[in-house]
């Protein structure tokens, strides 16, 4: 088993935030998670190479970012 480390904070705009039914969202951190592996993990690999823009700490980034902890 995966041991967790934390929480990851999504903040979603415009039909991503409608699809999700929030603007916020969080998982469980987990060490070498990338952004891909949330974006999957909330159901939105559909949006991937349409008009999905993603940012770690407020830095627009790749979907193979792995998310910093803290």
């Amino acid at each position: 088993m995966t041991e967790v480390a934390g929480d990851v904070r999504v903040l979603a705009f415009g039909p991503i935030a409608e699809a999700l039914g929030s603007r916020t969202s969080k998982l469980e951190w987990n060490p070498g998670m990338s952004i891909a592996v949330v974006v999957l993990a909330l159901d939105l690999g559909h949006w991937i190479g349409h008009v999905l823009g993603v940012a770690s700490n407020g830095e627009r980034c790749p979907l193979d970012h792995h998310t910093p902890q803290g």
